[in-house]
C-alpha cells in the first residue's frame, strides 16, 4: 500500500508538473468515451443496447474536432467552448441520431467555470445550457420532451457547477497559504513589538514606584537633616518615614520585577553579590581541579566600586574558565588586578599548548558565548576588553574598567557601594 501510494503521488507530481499532457490523456479518454456512446442504442426498459446503430464519418469527424479541442482548454477556455459548443449544435442539426459531442462541450465549460469568477460562470454557463438544449429540442429528431434532451440541460449545468465548486476551493486553500505565509514573516516581528510594549510598560512601572517613594525619601531624609541636632525626636520620625517608604519601594520593585519571572526560575539570590574580596577562594576551586593560578594584586586594601568589582570577578571568572577548557593539560595562569589611576586593569594569561581559545569573534557568530559576556558587561561600564592569541602560544585576557560610572560615580565610593577588595 505504501508504494502504490507513493507511485500515485509521484504520478499526481508529474501531471501537475505538464499540464499538457494531462490534458492529452483527458481529450483521448473523452473521445473513447464518446465513440463508445455513439454505438449505444438507449433502451428505456432494458437499458442501453451496444451495435444498434453506427456513427457516420462526419460524426467521428466532429467528435474527433471536439477532442482535439480539449488539449489546449487551459490556454484558451473561451475559444475551446465556443467551437465545442458549435461543433455539438452542428451534430444536432445535421445527424440523427446525434453522436454524444456534447460531452466536450462539458469539460470545456468545466474549465471556463473553474478559471474564472463566478459572473462569468454564470453568464457563460446558462448560455451554454439555453443554446444546446434548445437546438437538441427543436433540430433533434426525438420529442422535445425526452431524457437525451433533458441529458444535455442536467450534464452542462453540473459541469458549470463543479467548475464554480472547483474554483472556490481553490481560492479558499490560497487563502489559508497566504495568510500562513504572512503569520509566519510577521511572526517574528509581532514578537519583537510585543517585546518591546511589554518592556516599556514595565520600564513605565518602575518609573512610577521609583520616582515616587525616592521623592518621599529625600524629603524626609532633608527634614531628618534639618532637625537632628535641635529636635531628634522628629528626627527619629523622619528617618522612620525613610525606612517605611524605602520598604514599600522594595516591596513593590519586587513586584514588578517578578512579573518578568517564569515558572521554574531561581529565587532571588539572598547572599551579596561576589567580588575581588571572595577572589582567593575562586581561585582554590580551578587549583584544586588542577590548574595552577598565581594571582597578583596591588592595593589589597582599596576597595573597587561594586560595579566595577562585580565586573572584574565575572572576568576573572569567566577567563579561567576558558583556560580550563581549552588551554590543555599542563598549562599554567596568571592573573593580575591592577588598580592605575582612575581605571582597574584586569589580566589573564596562560601559557596553553592544547587546541586554545581563537580570537573572540564578531557576536554575529554565534560562538564564544563567554567571550562576549564579557566584552557586554565591561561595555556597559564603558571600559575596553581585548582577548587573543599571545605570541609564542597561550591566551591573553585584558580589560580596563573605569572607577568612574557612567552616572559619575566618586573614585571613593563610601561602603554602600563597595563589595570588598583584592584579598
Amino acid at each position: 500500500m505504501t508504494t502504490l501510494g507513493t507511485g500515485l503521488v509521484r504520478a499526481r507530481r508529474w501531471l501537475r508538473g505538464h499540464p499538457l499532457a494531462f490534458d492529452g490523456g483527458l481529450a483521448a479518454a473523452v473521445l473513447a468515451c464518446m465513440i463508445c456512446a455513439s454505438f449505444a442504442e438507449p433502451n428505456p426498459g432494458h437499458g442501453p443496447v451496444f451495435g444498434a446503430r453506427t456513427p457516420g464519418a462526419a460524426s467521428v469527424l466532429l467528435m474527433l474536432l471536439g477532442a482535439a479541442a480539449l488539449v489546449l482548454r487551459r490556454r484558451r477556455p473561451r475559444t475551446v467552448l465556443a467551437v465545442t459548443g458549435l461543433l455539438s449544435a452542428v451534430e444536432f442539426l445535421l445527424m440523427d441520431p446525434p453522436a454524444p459531442v456534447v460531452m466536450s462541450v462539458v469539460i470545456a465549460l468545466f474549465t471556463v467555470a473553474a478559471s474564472t469568477d463566478r459572473p462569468t460562470t454564470w453568464r457563460v454557463g446558462l448560455l451554454t445550457m439555453v443554446v444546446l438544449t434548445v437546438a437538441a429540442m427543436v433540430v433533434g429528431a426525438t420529442p422535445w420532451y425526452s431524457q437525451e434532451n433533458l441529458g444535455v440541460l442536467a450534464w452542462t449545468g453540473l459541469a458549470g457547477a463543479a467548475g464554480d465548486a472547483v474554483r472556490s476551493r481553490r481560492a479558499f486553500i490560497d487563502a489559508i497559504r497566504e495568510r500562513a505565509e504572512r503569520a509566519e514573516r510577521t511572526r517574528e516581528e509581532e514578537a519583537r513589538r510585543r517585546v518591546a510594549e511589554e518592556r516599556l510598560r514595565i520600564a513605565r512601572d518602575l518609573h512610577d514606584v521609583v520616582a515616587h517613594h525616592i521623592a518621599l525619601v529625600n524629603v524626609q531624609a532633608g527634614v531628618a537633616a534639618h532637625v537632628m541636632d535641635k529636635r531628634p525626636d522628629q528626627a527619629k520620625e523622619a528617618l522612620a518615614h525613610v525606612r517605611e517608604a524605602s520598604r514599600s519601594a522594595l516591596n513593590e520593585l519586587r513586584t514588578t520585577v517578578g512579573l518578568l519571572r517564569q515558572t521554574g526560575d531561581p529565587e532571588a539570590p539572598t547572599e551579596p553579590a561576589p567580588g575581588l574580596a571572595v577572589l582567593d577562594t575562586l581561585v582554590g576551586t580551578f587549583r584544586n581541579a588542577g590548574l595552577p593560578v598565581e594571582v597578583a594584586c596591588t592595593d589589597p586594601d582599596s576597595p573597587l566600586p561594586a560595579a566595577v568589582d562585580l565586573a572584574a570577578y565575572r572576568i576573572v571568572q569567566e577567563a579561567l574558565t576558558n583556560v580550563r577548557k581549552h588551554a590543555g593539560a599542563g598549562a599554567k595562569a596568571e592573573v593580575s588586578v591592577v588598580r592605575v589611576g582612575g581605571t582597574a586593569e584586569i589580566t589573564v594569561l596562560d601559557n596553553g599548548r592544547g587546541a586554545g581559545p581563537v580570537p573572540v569573534p564578531a557576536p554575529a557568530d554565534g560562538g564564544r558565548h563567554g567571550l562576549l559576556g564579557m566584552r557586554e558587561r565591561v561595555t556597559a561600564l564603558g571600559g575596553t576588553l581585548t582577548a587573543g592569541p599571545r605570541y609564542g602560544g597561550g591566551f591573553r585576557v585584558h580589560a580596563i574598567l573605569p572607577l568612574t560610572s557612567r552616572t559619575h560615580e566618586p573614585d571613593r565610593p563610601d561602603t554602600a557601594g563597595i563589595t570588598g577588595g583584592c584579598a
